[in-house]
């Protein structure tokens, strides 16, 4: 399967407070033009607030396809001017490409950098306040329009209008859509939680959540 596509727009971001609470987040994020560095740890200028839950080796960079906007547009026209790319805190926007057509372990080209497809996004509670909907986490978990995590096996550059291209899959029947519905999903699936919580090319946090799921 051939997987190509340029990328729409870049986003970085500097932490801010969030809501009524004003926690630190630096969900909100904006886009940016011209050559950027690809570094070990992601976009050179951005940042995450909640270190213990997004960013480092495992999740350099967070990819959401810029499809999904229009369909949470239907499902809350209300809160419609919220939803535009760079929305869900995403480092990279693109159109083609879904949960459903990456995989596990997928390395891409994206520039001059190589970066690999490491987990799905695991959505968290500052998703309600972003788009003032109390309800919103548990949306993304019910629909899993969740975009997904790279670690980045070569740093390098990267721009607006370059195509991230698809040079090895791994594990072509690990799409993320999958991955997604075992380790989140209602049925439970032993013998593919058991192969998860052993596979390197998954994030080592849902390494353990696999393996946590096996005993719950």
């Amino acid at each position: 399967m051939i997987v190509s596509t340029p990328l729409r727009a870049i986003h970085i971001g500097p932490i801010a407070e969030l809501g009524p609470d004003r926690q630190p987040s630096a969900i909100a994020k904006h886009p940016v033009t011209g050559r950027i560095e690809i570094t070990p740890l992601g976009l050179a200028g951005d940042f995450q607030a909640d270190r213990a839950h997004h960013g480092g080796p495992d999740k350099s960079l967070h990819h959401y396809p810029a499809e999904h906007y229009a369909a949470w547009k239907a499902e809350l026209p209300d809160r419609s001017a919220l939803f535009q790319p760079g929305g869900f805190g995403e480092n990279l926007s693109t159109l083609g490409i879904c949960e459903n057509d990456v995989c596990l372990g997928d390395q891409f080209r994206l520039g001059t950098a190589l970066i690999q497809v490491s987990q799905g996004r695991q959505p968290c509670t500052k998703l309600n306040q972003r788009f003032a909907t109390p309800d919103m986490l548990e949306r993304v978990l019910g629909n899993g329009r969740t975009g997904w995590y790279y670690r980045i096996l070569e740093p390098g550059e990267t721009r607006v209008g370059d195509t991230l291209t698809l040079l090895e899959r791994p594990l072509p029947d690990w799409t993320l859509t999958r991955l997604w519905q075992v380790l989140f999903g209602i049925e439970k699936n032993l013998d593919d939680l058991a192969w998860l919580s052993r596979n390197p090319l998954l994030a080592a946090s849902w390494r353990e959540r696999a393996a946590r799921r096996i005993n719950a």
